[in-house]
């Protein structure tokens, strides 16, 4: 199925229990929907989520009889999530605009100008790596840490998928689909994303404890094509080795989407970096290992 190309957690909008309290605003060339948790004095953190072409609410599922690990962290300080241009909450594109790499860095910008502080806690997952690795690249200044977890390669083409490698038939399962979803079928294309859905974890039980809150699909196809193809022109290898603020990169052992080897030589490639490996997880550590993630993060941000 063609979404398998996706550097993200391809997931249908989750069914989650606690209702939305953000709120939009306008940016200097998009609306965009910011929602933001906790009150603490420490440094905001903006949590940049996978897509591209998905919403954030992914980020706020979590394992039954607990809380996520993004509202553990914002009992310090407050944690930011806000829908990327075209998608959940923002909006559908316009006629017209544009939807590039230089357009979601600007955006992130927003946010951070929205926000009224100078230095950023900045976590980005999946497609979100990148969009932060080519955020801090052009405002370094901004940036007081860097968290990339499980994200996709500097270069987009470098990016190592292992489906067919590990789910030959479910991959090929899917591959069923792809006639419908290129024709607009909407339920072909969420039935090859619930597919798809259950390669991305450790554990069967995280995998069916995530499953059960997923909902109606929000996947803005436009989206995911038009910053695609973007990115393929980009190759943000040779601005890593110019990070001078601490950052630390996060990989699932059993991760998938995006083979750990890509989050390896991220590390190597940015000077002084910190490389942490989650045992017990694939593309989602903080939902599969919250309490380390948790206990990592805060150790990370007291450097």
């Amino acid at each position: 199925m063609r979404i398998l190309g996706l550097i993200a957690v391809v997931v249908p909008s989750l069914a989650w229990a606690t209702p939305e309290k953000g709120q939009t605003f306008q940016a200097p060339s998009a609306t965009l929907y910011v929602e933001i948790l906790g009150a603490g004095a420490a440094p905001p953190m903006i949590v940049v989520n996978g897509g591209p072409g998905f919403d954030h609410t992914y980020e706020h599922a979590a394992l039954p009889g607990t809380t996520s690990a993004w509202e553990t962290l914002a009992t310090k300080r407050r944690v930011v999530f806000y829908d990327q241009r075209g998608t959940g909450r923002s909006g559908a594109l316009k006629k017209d605009q544009t939807c590039t790499l230089a357009d979601q860095i600007d955006d992130l910008e927003a946010v951070r100008t929205k926000l009224g502080v100078e230095k950023i806690e900045l976590v980005g997952h999946s497609w979100g790596g990148y969009l932060v690795m080519a955020y801090a690249a052009r405002h370094p200044e901004h940036i007081r840490h860097l968290i990339i977890v499980d994200s996709a390669a500097p270069k987009w083409s470098d990016t190592v998928f292992l489906f067919k490698e590990i789910y030959p038939m479910e991959h090929e399962r899917a591959d069923r689909y792809d006639f419908g979803d290129l024709l607009g079928d909407k339920a072909a294309t969420e039935a090859g994303i619930k597919e798809y859905l259950r390669w991305l974890f450790y554990s069967p039980e995280h995998r069916d404890a995530f499953v059960t809150q997923v909902g109606p699909s929000v996947y803005a196809k436009n989206v995911n094509e038009a910053v695609s193809n973007d990115v393929t022109k980009f190759d943000l290898n040779p601005q890593l080795g110019l990070f001078k603020f601490p950052t630390l990169v996060i990989t699932g052992r059993f991760d998938i989407n995006v083979a750990p080897v890509v989050a390896y030589k991220i590390h190597n490639a940015i000077p002084g970096s910190q490389f942490v490996v989650f045992e017990k997880s694939g593309h989602l550590p903080f939902f599969e290992e919250p309490e380390l993630f948790v206990r990592t993060i805060d150790g990370f941000l007291a450097r």
